[in-house]
């Protein structure tokens, strides 16, 4: 009798087990289907119409945990969907949440995203072309400071290129100002990259924090110093360093009438083996601790003293309106803004569409609240109550340690 009921046991014991692993199988594909049903939904022509759209929305899916859809991908531009550049930044992200993607390719107009835990470790964003790295570490950045654990990106492509801020301008202009939210990042230059043939490569260290803090920049104090670095590549010769360097202290000398300390360099073979190139990063440091900053990289058709100018003049555009964040630095502040606990503000130029488009793209995906203040036109206070995120992946390490 006893058994009889030890096998009676044992055939309801593998019942019951298939039951459950054939209704728990049948309720994720359910989960998954419903998931799918419910992606959140994001038109990727609007406003700036460009590649920001689908870097954020990335973004904020990650940290939400939200699921998306986006659609009509780089519609402003005269090639729309995915390029290199953007199909590496995607493939980045979902390897670092350990996610999954569908539909991305070269040329996509849609894809859909679905997050998973935010990882830590070594992850390679290789871009094939001469697309810009300091795009990719802008996206990734703050994902990454809300990993579970220390991240290193390991990230090629073009370090200095049109259309996007050298990554001397990323570290130098704004990382101290990201480090005013308490969140920083190790930077090492492997080897530069221009275009057309791309080949950069930079090892970014990243250490996460628990949460943001939110910051205070309305007061641009009085200009401390000028600084910056004039460099020219491969065959181009270093009168051109010289002439870029020449342009720009034209116009910052008039400021403040102090001399601006301008590096002439020319890249050594070694860490600029492919390819021509030559630009300019100034930056500006006040008495208030704001660090405001200009860039330009030098033209065939344009003169390199004008090009020095051009780097020059966008710092002077921000001192001359009181800005304490420069226009650049401006749409780059926004994200962190949302995420940090507490009521942020910021005294910047007029908005930029790129700025305009963050604000919205951030309202969209989370709750973040901004406000923007105009002051008689020639400057603007951003303000923004944060969502005060906080890295539960960080506690939770902590805590089985």
């Amino acid at each position: 009798m006893f058994c009889c009921d030890c096998q009676a046991l044992k055939a309801l014991n593998s019942a019951l087990k298939y039951f459950c692993r054939r209704n728990f199988s049948v309720s994720i594909q359910r989960m998954n289907r419903l998931a799918e049903n419910h992606l959140f939904d994001i038109d990727g022509s609007v406003l700036e119409g460009g590649g920001q759209i689908l870097r954020m929305s990335l973004c904020f899916s990650v940290l939400t945990k939200t699921p998306v859809r986006i659609r009509n991908i780089r519609q402003g531009r005269k090639k729309p969907g995915l390029a290199a550049q953007h199909l590496a930044g995607v493939e980045l992200m979902r390897d670092i949440c350990q996610g999954r993607v569908h539909k991305a390719a070269l040329g996509s107009t849609e894809i859909e995203f679905y997050p998973g835990h935010i990882g830590h470790g070594r992850f390679v964003g290789h871009i094939q072309t001469a697309g810009s790295i300091t795009l990719l570490l802008q996206a990734t950045l703050p994902v990454a400071i809300f990993s579970s654990g220390p991240v290193t990106l390991d990230l090629r492509g073009g370090t200095n290129t049109d259309l996007a801020p050298q990554v001397d301008f990323l570290t130098e202009i704004f990382r101290p100002n990201m480090e005013r939210f308490g969140a920083s990042f190790d930077f090492d230059l492997v080897r530069r990259g221009y275009f057309p043939k791309g080949g950069g490569q930079c090892v970014v260290e990243v250490r996460p924090v628990q949460s943001l803090r939110p910051i205070s920049l309305v007061d641009v104090g009085t200009v401390t110093r000028f600084f910056g670095w004039s460099f020219v590549a491969g065959v181009l010769p270093l009168k051109i360093a010289h002439e870029m360097s020449t342009g720009a202290k034209s116009i910052l000398n008039q400021i403040t009438g102090s001399r601006a300390d301008i590096e002439i360099y020319k890249e050594s073979i070694d860490m600029a083996p492919e390819g021509n190139c030559s630009g300019i990063i100034v930056g500006c440091e006040t008495s208030t601790g704001a660090i405001l900053g200009g860039s330009a990289l030098g033209e065939a058709r344009k003169k390199s003293f004008q090009s020095g100018e051009e780097a020059a003049n966008e710092i002077h555009s921000a001192l001359s309106v009181g800005a304490c964040v420069d226009r650049h630095v401006q749409d780059m502040m926004i994200i962190l803004m949302a995420l940090a606990d507490g009521k942020s503000r910021i005294r910047t130029e007029p908005l930029t569409m790129h700025t305009r488009t963050a604000i919205y793209v951030t309202e969209l995906m989370t709750k973040a609240k901004f406000n923007i203040i105009e002051e008689d036109g020639r400057n603007v206070i951003i303000e923004c109550v944060g969502i005060g995120l906080r890295n539960v992946n960080l506690l939770n390490t902590v805590r089985t340690h």
